[in-house]
């Protein structure tokens, strides 16, 4: 069995035909979330936005699994209690580094007390220790001042939750709150937010609150889901959480997702394809 993903802060992972699908319809499944304050959609989402999401639950699935794996060949080094505070991911090239320290006490350095770096296998990483911190003043520090000020803004939370910064647009930064696995049978999904934050670390430029309600996706013992289903209305699009959640949960089953208007599909590999209306899709189940 796999280990559970671990957590430094504590706060921190064509149309398809309906008639002979199965739905899991269970209640832990489905999301019903309160009204939101974003624009109200006349069409449903375009392939190039649902393109957008798909990269961006994909790179965050990389995110995790990088944090994840580094995060055990660091633990295996016994680091000193205090050195590590955050541990901040990136990509390079093909593979992913991923740093572990803290800031300064000034609070203009980021030191970097293990440096682990992906080798030829997504879970394979080898692990430098300087004989002392690295200071850096560029991404590490920026991405350390905006995890700060999302977390301040997040507030408390009742269960653990996992961090993730991924650049954006215009060198920008997005930093992702997401609820932790605590059991690795059971995949969470809900309760999430996305932060746009400037390049500097310093300024919430803006937050997206992508789903209200923590639920939990776990298979019952002898059942085999052909797919998963849940309810969404803060906005009429999937989420990038929503490609996260189906690329991290086993078995691997894509998810339906209905909107306030509109069906979509996640596939298991994170591409998202426009179904139907809403209201044409619950025609189509109340004529099975």
């Amino acid at each position: 069995m796999e280990s559970e993903k671990p957590s430094f802060e504590g706060i921190h992972r064509e149309t398809h035909e309906l008639n002979n699908m199965k739905f899991v319809l269970a209640v832990s499944l489905v999301l019903s979330l309160s009204l939101a304050t974003f624009p109200q959609r006349t069409e449903p989402a375009s392939k190039e936005e649902l393109a957008e999401i798909t990269a961006r639950g994909r790179m965050l699935y990389d995110y995790d699994v990088a944090a994840w794996h580094s995060t055990d060949a660091v633990m295996a080094l016994s680091p000193p209690e205090g050195s590590i505070e955050r541990y901040i991911a990136r990509k390079e090239g093909a593979g992913w580094v991923v740093v572990y320290g803290r800031l300064n006490e000034t609070r203009d350095k980021f030191l970097v007390v293990y440096e682990a770096r992906q080798g030829k296998a997504p879970t394979e990483f080898d692990v430098e220790k300087p004989k002392e911190p690295k200071e850096d003043t560029d991404f590490f520090l920026a991405a350390a001042h905006a995890i700060d000020i999302a977390l301040k803004e997040f507030g408390s939370a009742s269960r653990p939750y996992n961090v993730a910064v991924l650049p954006a647009k215009d060198d920008q930064l997005h930093v992702y709150l997401v609820p932790a696995q605590t059991d690795a049978r059971v995949f969470p999904l809900g309760g999430d937010a996305r932060y746009l934050i400037s390049g500097d670390g310093k300024k919430i430029i803006r937050k997206r609150q992508l789903h209200n309600a923590v639920i939990e996706f776990k298979v019952p013992e002898g059942m085999v889901p052909e797919t998963g289903f849940h309810t969404a209305i803060l906005d009429d699009v999937p989420e990038d959480t929503d490609v996260f959640h189906v690329l991290t949960r086993k078995p691997k089953v894509p998810e339906l997702i209905m909107t306030d208007k509109y069906v979509y599909r996640v596939a298991t590999d994170g591409s998202i394809l426009y179904l139907m209306t809403s209201e044409a899709f619950r025609k189509s189940v109340e004529n099975r």
